[in-house]
C-alpha cells in the first residue's frame, strides 16, 4: 500500500492540509497517510488540529523563543530527514510557502522521495514581498514532482518558469473546502463568538483586522494601528476587532498603540470555528494575510490588503480585495469609502469565489493516487 506523509507546522498550513488529510483517511483501504507537525507554532496550532481531527504521528517540537528563519530551516531539515529515512514514504506532501514547507521538501529532495506541492504557483515576483514566502514557494515548485495549483493563473506562472506540464494540476484551493465545511457547522450556532469564553460580538459594524507579515514589522503594523484609531474615532458605530498574532515583534507595535482604546478590542487568535464566525459577522476585513484574501470573497466580505503586492491577484481582479499598502491615510480613506458608500461596498461583494468550489481536496487526492499508481506500474 502506498504511503503518503504530510508535513506542516503553521496554522494556515493546518487549515489547508486538513481537508487533504481527511480525504486521504477516507481512502485508507488504498493509501496510508502519516502526518508530521514541525512544531514551530505549537500553542496556536493545537486547537486547529483538534478542530479538524488531525492526529500527528510525529512532532519535531522545534519551538523556541524568538526563533530565527535559519533555526527553523535547519531544525526541520534534520528532523524531517530522520523521519523520512525511518518511514520511507512513497510521497511527501507540503503546502504553501513556509520555511518549514521548504525545509521538508528539501529533505525529501535530498533523499529522492517524490514531493507534492499543494497550493503551488503563487507568485508576487518580488522576492522580498512576502518574505521569505516568495522564495520558499518558488524553490518548492522546482523540486516538486506534483504541483497542485489553486487557479489557472498559478499554473500559468509555473509554465512560464518552464516547469514540466506533466507535473501541473489545477485543483482549486483547499482553504475553500475548509471554509465551506466550517460554515455548515456554524449554521447550528445562535451567536457568533471570538473564541474561548464565548464572548458575544459587539453590536454595530465590525472591522476585523489581522496583521503579522515580516515585511510589516518595520513600522507597517504601527501605521495600520494608527489608522485603526482614526477609524474608531471617526465612526462611532464601528468596533475594531484585532486578532493579534502572538509573535512579540507584532505585539509590541500593536499593543503600544491600541491598548485601552475605546471600541478597539484586541483578542488572541481564535480557533478556526471562532475565526470563521468573526469573518461572517465582520462588515469588512483589513489584513496582510494571504489566506484571508482567499476566504473572504466566499463570504462576500470586502478586504483591504495592507501589502504593496499580492501573490493572489485573482481576488483583486474580481473586485473583492484592494491593495492599500501600509500608508495610514490611504487605509483610512479606503476604509471610510466602504463605511460611507453603499454602492462601493456592494461592488466589492462578489457572487463567485475565484479560488474554487470546495472540492479541491478530492482533486488533489485523485492526483496523488494517480501519480503513485503510475510510479508503481
Amino acid at each position: 500500500m502506498p504511503k503518503v506523509l504530510l508535513a506542516f507546522g503553521t496554522r494556515p498550513e493546518a487549515i489547508k492540509l486538513a481537508p487533504v488529510y481527511g480525504e486521504l483517511r477516507s481512502r485508507h483501504e488504498r493509501i496510508e497517510v502519516l502526518c508530521c507537525v514541525t512544531g514551530q507554532h505549537r500553542d496556536i496550532l493545537d486547537p486547529f488540529l483538534r478542530f479538524f481531527d488531525v492526529r500527528p504521528d510525529y512532532d519535531l517540537k522545534i519551538l523556541k523563543e524568538n526563533q530565527s528563519l535559519s533555526y527553523v530551516a535547519a531544525s526541520v531539515l534534520q528532523g524531517m530527514t530522520d523521519i523520512l529515512l525511518k518511514e520511507e514514504p512513497h510521497l511527501l506532501a507540503v503546502q504553501g510557502d513556509t520555511t518549514s514547507a521548504f525545509a521538508s521538501a528539501l529533505a525529501a529532495f535530498h533523499l529522492k522521495i517524490p514531493i507534492a506541492h499543494v497550493e503551488a504557483g503563487l507568485r508576487s515576483y518580488d522576492r522580498f514581498q512576502p518574505f521569505p514566502e516568495e522564495a520558499n514557494r518558488t524553490f518548492i515548485s522546482h523540486m516538486a514532482d506534483l504541483n497542485l495549483c489553486p487557479t489557472e493563473r498559478a499554473a500559468d506562472n509555473l509554465r512560464r518558469e518552464r516547469i514540466s506540464e506533466l507535473s501541473i494540476r489545477v485543483t482549486g484551493n483547499t482553504v475553500i473546502d475548509a471554509l465551506l465545511s466550517t460554515v455548515q457547522r456554524l449554521e447550528t450556532r445562535s451567536t457568533a463568538s471570538v473564541g474561548e469564553g464565548e464572548q458575544v460580538l459587539p453590536r454595530g459594524r465590525i472591522i476585523l483586522v489581522t496583521g503579522h507579515r515580516r515585511e510589516n514589522f518595520d513600522g507597517g503594523l504601527a501605521e495600520l494601528s494608527r489608522a485603526l484609531v482614526d477609524l474608531a474615532d471617526r465612526f462611532p458605530d464601528v468596533t475594531v476587532v484585532y486578532s493579534l498574532h502572538p509573535n512579540p515583534n507584532v505585539r509590541r507595535q500593536v499593543e503600544n498603540i491600541l491598548r485601552d482604546r475605546s471600541r478597539i478590542r484586541i483578542i488572541s487568535p481564535p480557533d478556526y470555528f471562532g475565526f470563521v464566525a468573526l469573518m461572517r459577522e465582520a462588515y469588512f476585513i483589513i489584513t496582510d494575510s494571504g489566506g484571508i484574501q482567499e476566504e473572504a470573497p466566499s463570504l462576500r466580505k470586502p478586504v483591504l490588503v495592507v501589502r504593496n503586492v499580492t501573490e493572489r491577484p485573482e481576488a483583486v481582479e474580481a473586485g473583492a480585495a484592494m491593495l492599500v499598502g501600509t500608508d495610514r491615510s490611504r487605509i483610512v480613506r479606503e476604509a471610510a469609502r466602504l463605511l460611507e458608500n453603499p454602492e462601493h461596498y456592494a461592488s466589492m461583494q462578489v457572487d463567485e469565489s475565484p479560488f474554487g468550489d470546495g472540492r479541491a481536496s478530492v482533486r488533489i487526492v485523485d492526483a496523488l493516487e494517480a501519480f503513485l499508481s503510475n510510479r508503481a506500474s
